[in-house]
This record gives structure tokens, sequence and C-alpha cells, in this order.
């Protein structure tokens, strides 16, 4: 990758660290389920009002709302209220980095080198101590939850970049048309119209302030500028090469936790936080080199256009 696209992937995992925070914030007003299907009911309107339909197949566009935008919050979301840290969960959602890997790799034919492998191999070492820290302290649900949406992160990873967007942007906004329904159906299901109507009736005070807030910037920074650069990165480089750097949103996220909420991760959790970073920077390293070496990209894993046609040559 250029060095602008490097700095443009630190960007948004800045962005991606922040938004836990947000979230946070949110969810001290609202129920999860209810709270997904608001953020983007709130993306949707201007969508379908002001931005044109992406000129990308509907199927593609489908998966990524339903990976990116439903099954990813929905398990984020959900694990959060139930307890997980909110650090913690920064961590836990870069499961999609791995994930993303074996689904290039699956669906795209991207090349997994042996580099690339042990360092996956690795990360996902450090995402099973983290699991058996928190199981030990009777949260393996909330745990299996975030790594939920870690997946449903992969999937819209790979449903982006088969839908190859000309303009990265009209997907992402118009992928906010998928979860709403679902998920308000979900919500009245299992949160129910009361918890609904008493947490809309108080957001309205000032003490709502903050949720208030963070749901803006979870929105403009978190789904539309750090959703658009990602979707556009996807695009220009192969899946296994992008996804990686969503490793640096837990340095973002746990030291934003420990700032402002006072969370303080335990050992385990520190030394599997470091096994994930450490197995994704061990496995990007040697991609990162080639690609400075030759403009036209890192020669280990294909050219990214024909990994896409390879799996679907006639979806645009």
């Amino acid at each position: 990758m250029p060095r602008s696209h490097v700095a443009l992937a630190c960007l948004v995992a800045i962005f991606w660290g922040l938004n836990f925070l947000a979230i946070h914030a949110s969810l001290e007003q609202f129920p999860p389920l209810f709270l997904v299907a608001l953020r983007f009911t709130l993306m949707a309107l201007p969508a379908l009002l002001f931005v044109p339909r992406p000129q990308v197949p509907l199927r593609w566009l489908v998966g990524y709302g339903l990976g990116f935008g439903t099954l990813q919050f929905l398990g984020l979301y959900s694990g959060m209220a139930a307890g997980f840290p909110t650090g913690l969960a920064s961590l836990v959602l870069q499961a999609s980095a791995p994930f993303t890997v074996l689904l290039g790799a699956v669906l795209l034919r991207e090349r997994l080198t042996a580099r690339r492998a042990l360092g996956i191999g690795v990360a996902v070492a450090g995402l099973v101590l983290v699991g058996i820290s928190r199981g030990g302290a009777g949260a393996w649900w909330p745990f299996w939850l975030v790594v939920l949406g870690a997946f449903g992160w992969a999937i819209g990873n790979i449903s982006s970049r088969l839908a190859a967007p000309p303009r990265p942007l009209e997907l992402t906004m118009w992928m906010a048309i998928v979860p709403p329904i679902p998920m308000l159906a979900l919500s009245l299901l299992l949160e129910g119209p009361r918890r609904i109507t008493d947490s809309l009736a108080d957001s309205l005070t000032a003490q709502a302030v903050p949720a208030w807030i963070g749901l803006a910037y979870t929105i403009v920074f978190g789904t539309i500028v750090g959703s658009g650069i990602w979707v556009w990165l996807m695009t220009k480089h192969p899946a296994g090469v992008v996804a990686p750097f969503s490793m640096l949103v837990p340095v973002v996220g746990i030291t934003a936790a420990w700032l402002v909420l006072g969370e303080s991760p335990h050992l385990l959790e520190i030394i599997g936080g470091a096994l994930v970073v450490g197995g994704v920077l061990w496995s990007g390293r040697l991609v990162a080199a080639r690609g400075a070496a030759d403009p036209a990209g890192p020669v280990d894993v294909g050219d990214p256009g024909a990994s896409a046609h390879a799996v679907e040559p006639a979806a645009r």
C-alpha cells in the first residue's frame, strides 16, 4: 500500500477506536437493538433523499448492509450492553481481521502466505486468551456476542470488496437502508415497546445529551467518514492487506477507555491484546515492504481486481 493509503487506514483506526466511547455513551440511554435501528434510520433517510443509488449489484449492497450494518452492530451493541468492557470490545471486534483473511482466501482466492497465516494464528491465539479471561469472570455470553459482531464485519468487508463501488460513500450511505427494519423488529420482539418509548421520552433531558453526541459521532465519523474510507481502501487492495489495519483500533479503544472510563484490563487480557496486535503487524510487515518496493502493489497476494472477478465475473 502507498504511504498515503496507510495513513488513511490508520486514521480510520483512530475514528473507530474513539467510536467505542461514543457507543458506550449512547447505550447509557437507549437499548442496544433499538440503538442500532435508530443509528441506521438516521443515516437511511438522507441517503434515500439525497444520495444516488450506488452502481453495484443489489446482492453485494444487501450483503454489506446485513454484514457490516446489521450483524456487526447487533453483536457489538448487545455484548457491550450485557456488560462487556468498552475497551476490550474494541479488541475482540478485531477478530474481523482473521475472519476477513480466511473469507478472502476461500471466496476471493487471495493467496494466504505462510507469514500471514502465522501472524493471523498468533492474533487468534491472543483472542482465545481474552476469551478465557472473560469466561473465567463469567462473561462468556457477551464475549461471543462481540465475536459474532466481528464475523459480521468480515462479511461486510468481503461484500464491499465484491461490490467494488465507483463511489464508496454511496455504498456506505445506502447500506444503511438494510438494518433498520430487521433491527426494529428484533427490538420490538426482544426489548419491548415500553423500553423503547421510555428511552425516547428520557432522551429529551439534559442527561441524554452525551448519548446524542455519541450517536452523532458514530454516524458521522464511525460510519460515513470511517467506513467510506475503509470501503475505498478495500476496492484498491486485497482484503487481506487492508483488514489487518483494524488491529490498530483496540490500541486507541483500550487507551481511550482507560483514560475516560477508568477501565483496566486484566493481565491475561493485556497479553492477549499484545498477541493480537503483534500477530497482525508481523503478518503485514512483508506486505508493506513489498508494496513500497513495487508501486503496482503487494506482490504476494495477487491482483485485487483479478481476485474479485475470479469469484463473480458478472458482478459488474
